[in-house]
């Protein structure tokens, strides 16, 4: 038998309570990792935590708004706290918003900016601090097709999704030299609770989308998790600064 893929590790989960990210810390799981889950809901994480402390997997759970740099902190420490260390982290919360950029209000682009680019860089910020004590460590953050190519709708959430790949390329840069990697996963319509928002907010557009990927299908919460678990992994151990897309081959 060969050894699980993150056996050993303890992986932080960002906006795991929910959609992707509580589908990846399934996956986390089954491929061994201890876990801690953050979010900003205590209900959906308390859900996510207490079936996979059922299943054997050592869990801790912490609540907190991803734009309050007091609050990423804490994720980060109770880490260090339960368990000493922080080897890999998915940085996955988010929120999402329609409307052309003419459209889009301040009060909105504000919002969407604070949870999407200063959240990752808060996480990544503090990410950091840990894994540069413990000599190393791999960060994934979740940007989406949307920050690899532009289209019309969703102008906000697609600049802040293009924010997140540059977060990413510039963290590998500035962390490489302490054995931290940094990478990004660029998901292509996934299915979500925030995709069905998207449907509702953009009648047709996702079905459009579906139609134009070569697999002619949405993907599912757990095939962007195993392609998380792998960046995390010591298997992607020369990979750093890549943006993969995860989208049946939409943006190809």
């Amino acid at each position: 038998m060969t050894e699980s893929l993150l056996e050993g590790k303890v992986i932080l989960v960002v906006g795991a309570s929910t959609g992707i990210g509580a589908d990846a810390a399934r996956v986390f799981a089954r491929d061994g990792a201890s876990l801690v889950l953050a979010a900003r809901t205590e209900a959906g994480l308390r859900v996510v935590a207490d079936e996979l402390i059922g299943q054997g997997t050592a869990v801790e759970w912490v609540t907190g708004d991803v734009s309050e740099s007091g609050d990423v902190k804490r994720f980060v420490d109770t880490a260090l706290e339960r368990f000493g260390r922080l080897d890999g982290a998915f940085n996955n919360a988010g929120v999402t918003g329609s409307g052309k950029l003419h459209e889009v209000t301040e009060e909105d682009f504000d919002r969407i900016m604070a949870v999407n680019v200063k959240g990752v860089w808060l996480c990544i910020r503090e990410e950091v601090r840990a894994m540069r004590a413990g000599g190393g460590g791999s960060i994934v953050n979740v940007s989406s097709v949307g920050g690899i190519r532009g289209s019309s709708g969703m102008g906000a959430y697609q600049a802040t999704k293009h924010a997140v790949i540059g977060l990413t390329r510039t963290a590998a840069h500035d962390n490489g030299p302490e054995g931290i990697r940094v990478n990004a996963i660029a998901p292509g319509p996934t299915e979500t609770p925030m995709l069905q928002k998207t449907r509702s907010a953009i009648p047709g557009g996702v079905e459009a989308r579906i139609a134009a990927t070569p697999l002619r299908k949405a993907g599912s919460t757990t095939e962007v998790g195993d392609a998380a678990a792998w960046l995390l992994s010591d298997r992607a151990s020369h990979i750093s600064g890549v943006v993969l897309p995860v989208d049946g081959g939409f943006s190809s």
